[in-house]
């Protein structure tokens, strides 16, 4: 077989299960199908119907409705304008496919790993990516077209198929060859995904159900006690505890057992929202998806919209909704956004939490004050359609995850970075609900988010006796020294030197070095210890242009909205979590215009090692961070690795 053969076989990808092509199409009566009459929008159109790439003549003549000769003389008539290809396939006499699918094999490559569960593809196209991201997850991207993608069981668990032919064919679509072996794991792990579901009993208690009576007692009743269920129905059906549903699915969950939640939850009382913008079509994938599932987390990187897309759902469920966030500014946010973007009028929307009370059809709560006993009751006497839990990453805390088992008929999960250093994201899955959403790089791609420039810049120490103090101080004290050394100061003004006109931000970990840097700067300094009063002062004018730089502590790594940030400095915070990263950069992702991220590291010190870790999961998601001595004004490029 020539290169151009091996070329053309690769663009064509064949289903291995399509038709053969051999057996003559029914008679298609009396009108017979002109050659010179199908056009390149009817193979298309085919294209559309059989659900793959490619066609044989066969199934081009059921489409059109004419006999298998008809068809082959149309595809010939294509072929010879350039506008189909044609290749010859062992156990199929011939398929046909787009000319443009096979200038697109030129650049795309597909390699699969099946014993590792891996998938290298080079220069993948956009449907390509679309596809793979159904079952599999982008584990890292060198930010020159390489993408790894792992397919893992939680991958498969949460696949938007509603049957396992469905999956396998969109598996097959993809891969340059069928695996058996990888096949075998989706259809395994696809099975696993269906052995058990919460359905609601018509006297109104919730059961759980086993697709074997071997399932219940050698899966759910060992691996679950009296608390959970509270007795047997049946061989294969058991009661299920309703303040233990969560536990429930959490439990079989991390056994290998995904639970199918179909319970018949309250509808919650209407309420008619119309949205005011217009959604964005991944956004519309978004709320259709969610509206499929019943319940999901939105994952996404700043910017790309995921407020917008959770008011379009809102819209679209129709029902009295609960906003769940972690902060009072947050708060004051969602309620500006709700008034400027939705018909709902002031009486509509209230906020309860430390600053003011008010339950309304739409509310917006703090998840701690949605925790507290004397608060409770309140919203456990609405009927909630949807609840909305904002940055869910914290769900799994203990104090947040009590807002989890408040009952509703929908639950909305939000966050740009659904990833904890405990390993606790998968309990933010079985609270809520499955992750829905498009991997950044397409987004950057699509340009509808800024993709980021990220740099660590080391930097060295002040003087030989500042050395000396961090050799001598303990573990933690390590990490205090090396992330307070006084050059940072001097490199935080080298760079906002350098982007004069950016609106810029520069995080810390310790208020005494936040304190610092701001007096040095002669800006504020915004952190927990500021009254909330004050602190939305300071935002309000970074907002609107009156102040160009803010010094924030970990306060400002999530829940407060800065929509115009250029510029980011990590001055220290490098051994918080690969989430602080991500969220730090995700200040500068906006839609339009450049924005930069430069995270600082002593030279010499764990810092070095943290800033890499803390940015892998960055670089997970396809953004290029290039490394710098301070210096020298040359950096480096290097790929993070796992």
């Amino acid at each position: 077989m020539t290169d151009e053969d091996i070329d053309a076989e690769e663009s064509g990808r064949p289903d291995d299960e399509g038709g053969a092509g051999t057996v003559a199409a029914a008679d298609a009566g009396d009108d017979a199908v002109e050659a010179e009459d199908v056009d390149l929008s009817a193979f298309h159109d085919a294209v559309e119907e059989m659900g793959r790439p490619v066609l044989t003549a066969e199934e081009m003549a059921r489409t059109l409705d004419c006999t298998q000769a008809e068809a082959s003389d149309a595809l010939d008539a294509l072929a010879g304008r350039d506008e189909v290809a044609r290749l010859d396939v062992a156990g199929d006499p011939v398929v046909w496919f787009p000319t443009e699918l096979a200038r697109l094999a030129d650049r795309e490559r597909v390699v699969v790993f099946p014993e590792r569960r891996e998938i290298v593809v080079d220069q993948p196209s956009q449907f390509t990516r679309a596809q793979l991201s159904q079952f599999a997850h982008l584990a890292d991207t060198t930010g020159s077209g390489g993408y790894r993608y792992v397919v893992r069981q939680e991958d498969v668990w949460q696949a938007p198929y509603d049957d396992l032919d469905s999956l396998l064919r969109t598996v097959r679509q993809v891969l340059p060859e069928k695996s058996e072996h990888l096949e075998a794991f989706v259809t395994e792990q696809y099975k696993r995904a269906h052995q058990f579901t919460l359905y609601t009993h018509e006297d109104g208690y919730t059961v759980l159900r086993a697709a074997s009576d071997e399932l219940m007692g050698n899966v759910a009743r060992q691996k679950l006690d009296e608390s959970h269920l509270r007795a047997p129905l049946g061989d294969d059906e058991s009661w299920v505890a309703e303040e233990k549903v969560a536990e429930v699915k959490r439990v079989l969950y991390e056994s290998g057992y995904p639970v199918q939640d179909e319970r018949d939850l309250d509808e919650g009382d209407e309420l008619s929202v119309d949205l005011a913008l217009e959604l964005r079509e991944y956004q519309r994938r978004w709320v259709e998806q969610f509206l499929d599932l019943k319940s999901g987390v939105l994952v996404g990187p700043p910017g790309s919209g995921k407020t917008v897309a959770a008011m379009g759902i809102v819209e679209a469920v129709g029902g009295e909704t609960l906003v769940l966030v972690p902060s009072r500014e947050l708060a004051g946010q969602w309620r500006e956004e709700l008034l400027e973007n939705t018909s709902l009028t002031p009486d509509q929307v209230g906020e309860y939490h430390g600053g003011e009370k008010n339950v309304r059809p739409v509310t917006i709560a703090t998840y701690q004050t949605a925790g507290m006993d004397r608060h409770r009751q309140l919203f456990d006497q609405r009927r909630w359609g949807l609840i909305v839990y904002d940055e869910c990453q914290h769900i799994p805390s203990r104090v947040f995850r009590r807002s989890a088992d408040l009952q509703t008929k929908h639950r909305l999960g939000l966050s740009a970075t659904p990833v904890r250093e405990d390993d606790r994201e998968k309990e933010i899955f079985t609270l809520i609900g499955p992750p829905i959403g498009t991997d950044w790089d397409a987004l950057f791609d699509a340009g509808y988010v800024a993709e980021p420039e990220v740099e660590i810049r080391y930097v060295p120490w002040d003087d030989e006796s500042y050395h000396d103090e961090y050799a001598s101080a303990e573990r933690h004290g390590k990490r205090r020294v090396a992330a307070s050394n006084p050059v940072k100061i001097d490199e935080v003004r080298y760079l906002l030197a350098e982007h004069p006109d950016a609106k810029a931000l520069v995080f810390v970990e310790y208020i005494e070095q936040g304190k610092e840097l701001a007096d040095a700067l002669g800006v504020p300094f915004l952190s927990g210890e500021m009254r909330h009063a004050e602190r939305e002062r300071h935002l309000q004018s970074f907002r609107d242009g009156r102040l160009d730089t803010l010094v924030v502590s970990r306060v400002g790594d999530e829940g407060i909205d800065l929509p115009d940030a250029e510029l980011a400095v990590v001055a220290s915070g490098l051994g918080g979590s690969r989430r602080q990263g991500a969220q730090r950069a995700g200040r500068t992702m906006r839609p339009a215009g450049s924005a930069r991220m430069y995270v600082l590291a002593t030279r010499g010190t764990r810092e070095e090692e943290f800033a890499r870790q803390q940015l892998q999961h960055l670089a997970s998601k396809g953004v290029r961070v290039n490394e710098t001595v301070a210096e020298d004004a040359d950096g480096i490029d290097f790929e993070l690795e796992d």
